[in-house]
């Protein structure tokens, strides 16, 4: 395999070996983990690979691609504690997106499980091409493939692992960017998958990158206090040694210091500038050794002996063996005041929950009786739900995935007493839709600890929990401020806005009647210039609002009446205007007027932004309800119902006079996705001195893109020249005019 990888490649000496050594300690790893068979296959793929495409890339100067793949792996299993199919994927994953090896090949030769996850990898990968940042719909996209199959997110994360491992060597640029990717995602990823060791590291190296003045201040800070601290970690675990040891107890014991980024985040909390006020700076972690059965009994032993050494901190105690963390992490977590009167953390765990505790959900493949499996199912349900629902906007989106990341959780009963977990903060509103949607719907309150409590109460540790219902309750907009956790907040959305329909149609109704007993015709223009003159922009909130009377029948009447007024003022019977353009852009005025055939002059008027009319467009003059006029393009989106509905109001129009006027119109653009496309565009208008262009928005999609160009121009002879001229430039499929 060595003589494939490297002979052929074009990297520099100092590359080759290291991709050498990575490679060989990677074979060390996976010795007992792939057969023989899997090793000779993976083998002539790569040998395959090494003739028909290039698979010598570098990630980073100094960095090469397969190099990422191999310590990638290498972390699968020492750290993290995968086996075979996701070995095998992380392994293959290039070959298949280099297409050197097919889907099918890899399901036929490796199975269908190894074939699912290189499929989550490739989407992952191109998702990455298309420049992922929380604005763009690729970051939704990116995480709904990660929420599709754990050992996706198991990869990456051991993936951005490596890659923070090597971040020194690429540029300033790419380091603050992966850095605040890793801090916002991956791990907080990883603390929720319980791979508390791999989220403290993430954390510490997102800062060194991210916020390396602090990051390094602190740092100086532990090495000054290095010395103190090992001394008293010695003296505090001497005597301790010496009571466990008589006790005939099988344990390790040792001694780790808080990482840097927690650290920063309780000085930051504290608002402190140095580390003499944080006693807590290091925890002592007793592993024991015992059977199963014995796994309680021996830590709560292991508990009583500290407790009795040193003075524990009763509201300090977390508990995380008689109900374990969402992730399946178990733990007992005790602070006592050890000499000098310094507050230090015990970590008290067996030698399978510490496994755990490393290796998170990936440990359940080890150790079959947790129950990680099945609460990692129904996070991951939780995150779909999140990832699913188009209703969010960017900002709720972003909040609710992060929401679901986090697992600060508390533990509350129902009066059956079956345990809920639900995160912190969490209010009695959550409660019940984490119950059913239907009774947070109908929640009036709730009996907790046989006390009655209101909709906002936030659930603590230990709660028994009855929700009260009502069959005439219905949800209220600002419940969306009670509640914190996604489910309750899609439903209840989800709620709102039907609710919102139902009231609606009653408002629609309603309207209808009025409408009737005036004698005035209801048309969805009318609809609009009363959401318009009511300032509303969502036509079921106004019907909605109208059902329930806040926008009473005086003064909806009061418009309508307002509206006849001006209509019977302006009706218009002799012909032979001349319309002057008013507009406020000054790019827009020129010499060109309009004419309604001869006669009067200096009437105002305006260009419809519907369809963008500019010289030479056939036309046709529209007068308003309002008083003014507006010029509309023949062909309009909006003229059969303007003849329909208001004919009388249709006057006919020509241009008069030359091209002088520049005018908006907007273009729709769409062709194959190319880094260079956008500067191609704005240089072809660059050397038109006829026409300016005012805005330009690219959208990708899977490969291709759809974009909208605003142009100023005088007539359409000039505009089909400039089409004609986009249609030239290489990628682009079509240009067609559009009305805005």
């Amino acid at each position: 395999m060595e003589e494939i990888y490297f002979k052929q490649s074009v990297w520099s000496e100092t590359e080759c070996s290291l991709t050498q050594r990575s490679y060989r300690r990677m074979l060390e790893c996976v010795d007992d983990q792939l057969s023989k068979d899997d090793v000779k296959l993976i083998h002539s793929l790569y040998e395959h690979a090494a003739k028909s495409t290039d698979i010598h890339s570098i990630c980073a100067p100094g960095f090469t691609n397969l190099q990422h793949v191999f310590e990638t792996v290498t972390i699968l299993v020492d750290e993290v504690g995968l086996g075979r199919v996701v070995i095998v994927a992380a392994l293959i994953t290039d070959l298949v997106r280099s297409k050197a090896i097919s889907r099918e090949m890899v399901a036929e030769r490796f199975g269908e499980q190894v074939a699912v996850i290189c499929d989550g990898m490739v989407k992952v990968d191109e998702l990455y091409g298309r420049n992922i940042s929380l604005e763009n719909e690729n970051f939704r996209k990116l995480l709904f493939t990660f929420a599709q199959d754990v050992r996706v997110i198991l990869i990456m994360l051991s993936a951005r692992l490596n890659t923070m491992r090597h971040l020194k060597a690429y540029s300033p640029d790419d380091q603050m960017r992966i850095g605040q990717e890793v801090s916002l995602l991956y791990a907080p990823m990883a603390h929720r998958m319980g791979l508390y060791g791999m989220k403290s590291e993430l954390e510490d190296l997102s800062m060194k990158f991210t916020n390396r003045s602090v990051y390094l201040e602190i740092a100086a800070m532990l090495d000054e206090t290095k010395r103190d601290r090992d001394e008293y970690i010695h003296r505090f675990l001497a005597p301790l040694r010496m009571r466990l040891d008589e006790s005939g107890m099988n344990y390790e014991m040792k001694g780790r210091t808080k990482t840097i980024s927690s650290i920063y985040n309780k000085l930051k909390k504290k608002k402190m500038m140095s580390l003499e006020g944080i006693y807590d700076l290091f925890a002592i972690r007793i592993i024991i050794d015992c059977p199963p059965k014995m796994e309680k009994a021996e830590c709560w032993r292991a508990y009583s002996i500290v407790t009795d050494l040193y003075q524990p901190n009763p509201v300090r105690l977390k508990d995380w063996i008689s109900v374990p963390k969402g992730n399946g992490y178990e733990s007992l977590h005790i602070t006592v005041l050890g000499p000098n009167k310094r507050w230090v953390e015990v970590q008290i765990r067996t030698r399978r929950m510490d496994e755990v505790a490393e290796k998170g959900f990936c440990a359940h493949w080890k150790y079959k009786g947790i129950k990680s499996e099945e609460n990692m199912e129904k996070w991951l349900a939780n995150i779909r739900e999140v990832l699913e629902n188009p209703e969010l906007s960017g900002v709720d989106f972003i909040d609710d995935f992060k929401l679901n990341l986090y697992d600060k959780e508390v533990f509350a009963f129902t009066p059956k007493g079956e345990l809920r977990r639900l995160p912190k903060g969490a209010t009695v509103l959550d409660f019940a839709f984490d119950i059913h949607s239907n009774v947070g719907r109908r929640c009036v309150g709730a009996i907790v600890n046989d006390r009655n409590v209101p909709l906002r109460y936030e659930i603590q540790n230990g709660d028994q929990v009855e929700i009260l219902t009502s069959n005439h309750q219905e949800p209220k907009q600002d419940w969306i401020n009670i509640v914190v956790t996604s489910k309750a907040k899609t439903k209840l959305r989800q709620a709102l806005k039907e609710q919102t329909f139902r009231r609606s149609q009653i408002g629609r109704e309603m309207l209808d009647r009025k409408f009737k007993n005036w004698k005035v015709e209801f048309t969805d223009a009318l609809l609009h210039e009363l959401m318009k003159e009511f300032g509303y922009k969502d036509i079921n909130v106004f019907l909605s609002d109208v059902g329930e009377e806040i926008i009473t029948s005086e003064k909806i009447k009061e418009v309508v009446d307002k509206d006849r007024t001006e209509q019977d003022h302006f009706m218009i019977s002799a012909k032979g205007y001349q319309l002057v353009d008013n507009s406020q852009d000054e790019e827009s005025r020129g010499s060109s007027v309009i004419m309604l055939d001869r006669g009067l002059t200096d009437i105002e008027f305006s260009l419809a932004k519907c369809c963008s009319p500019i010289f030479g467009d056939p036309v046709f003059a529209f007068v308003s309800a309002t008083g003014g006029v507006k010029i509309h393009r023949t062909g309009c989106p909006n003229e059969n119902d303007m003849r329909r509905k208001f004919g009388y109001r249709i006057l006919e129009a020509r241009w008069r006079g030359s091209e002088g006027n520049m005018m908006a119109v907007r273009l729709r653009v769409t062709g194959t996705d190319d880094i260079g496309i956008v500067t191609n565009i704005t240089q072809l208008f660059q050397k038109e001195a006829q026409v300016k262009m005012r805005s330009i928005t690219i959208n990708s999609t899977e490969g291709g893109f759809e974009g909208d160009v605003t142009v100023l121009v005088a007539s359409t002879d000039m505009l089909q020249t400039m089409i004609k001229r986009i249609k030239t430039i290489k990628g682009v499929y079509s240009v067609t005019r559009i009305g805005k």
